[in-house]
């Protein structure tokens, strides 16, 4: 556990040590959002989003880049002293680098994906796609991402089964693949449509962690648990300088990565079942966005008042401050049910 705890505060101090000269590197290339002036998806305005969010024009975007090239530099480096001191790396399945290898792919496509999306917004490289990327071409991408993901999951690891704690095992062989596809490329834009208030995304990732890595040092998963400990350190360094009034963003590199892999992680510890039940938070969010979606789409009107849940309670009135904080509340509690129902037998 000490050497864990090593890494967590390691990634830390080196995360925070330069967060401050790249924030203002960002500044010094312009990578900030220039407009707060955005469109849904059927390519109409948001006022309501643009009224909350206007203050936050000119903060930089970037916060995940950071995060992720520390925490891909960390893990290598950590892995690379685990051999040089022939130190075990055990594994809960057959192959330690394919278990590496699948952690590390999602983390950086998704990555790019979300870096490109983002030069999209800021630079307005083609003004008539919605919020970069056009939608669907998005969404398949992140499909296509999810598809490589989940059949290496598949064929890799051989894992063909759902585990419903106190129902039973299930086996769905190749049903796997479309299963596992749905929830990675849910969770990555889960978490995107969650970062949308200073602190949010990153505090309830966080906690939202904290719980899988106890489940992965609980089944003795060294690579699992040593990547969530790298990534650990980041984000407490990040959340720092994002809370309110936020310094630096992540942007849709760090929050596309960091959905899909968080999503990835919960379906490599086997613990499909509790993964909504520990991100609920995120759950919630992308919910209330995809009924107000459907809702325009098929009845041609809101079914609430503005989306996602968070966006509802600054419309009712709630700082931004106490929604964040009072999520994160909710998020701990979500991570404590979510961790019993991933222990049930």
């Amino acid at each position: 556990m000490s050497t864990y705890l090593f890494v967590i505060f390691i990634s830390f101090i080196l995360n925070f040590v330069l967060i401050v000269p790249f924030i203002n590197f960002l500044y010094k290339k312009k990578f900030q959002r220039a407009t707060q002036r955005t469109k849904d998806a059927f390519n109409k305005p948001t006022p309501i989003f643009d009224k909350f969010h206007q203050h936050k024009k000119g903060t930089p975007v970037g916060g995940g880049i950071l995060i992720s090239l520390i925490t891909v530099f960390l893990f290598f480096l950590f892995l690379f002293l685990y051999f040089l001191f022939d130190k075990q790396i055990i594994s809960n399945y057959p192959s330690v680098v394919a278990e590496i290898k699948i952690l590390i792919f999602t983390f950086l496509s998704f990555g790019f994906l979300g870096i490109y999306d983002d030069l999209n917004k800021i630079f307005l490289w083609q003004k008539s796609q919605f919020f970069g990327l056009r939608l669907r071409h998005k969404l398949i991408i992140e499909i296509f991402l999810g598809l490589v993901i989940s059949y290496w999951l598949f064929t890799d690891f051989k894992i063909d089964i759902i585990h419903i704690p106190f129902v039973g095992v299930f086996e769905i062989s190749w049903l796997y693949i479309l299963f596992s596809t749905f929830v990675i490329v849910a969770f990555a834009n889960a978490v995107n449509i969650t970062d949308g208030l200073d602190g949010l995304a990153s505090g309830v990732l966080l906690f939202s962690l904290m719980s899988f890595w106890v489940i992965s040092r609980s089944i003795l998963d060294v690579p699992t648990s040593l990547f969530i400990a790298t990534w650990l350190g980041g984000l407490i360094a990040f959340l720092y300088f994002n809370i309110y009034p936020a310094r630096i963003f992540l942007g849709d590199t760090g929050a596309l990565a960091f959905g899909a892999t968080f999503a990835v992680i919960g379906l490599i510890l086997g613990k499909a079942f509790a993964l909504p039940i520990i991100g609920g938070v995120f759950v919630v969010e992308i919910a209330s966005s995809l009924i107000q979606l459907l809702g325009k789409r098929f009845l041609g009107r809101k079914i609430f008042p503005v989306a996602p849940f968070h966006l509802w309670l600054q419309l009712k009135g709630w700082e931004e401050p106490k929604i964040v904080m009072r999520f994160w509340i909710i998020a701990i509690l979500f991570a404590v049910f979510g961790l019993m129902v991933a222990f049930g037998k």
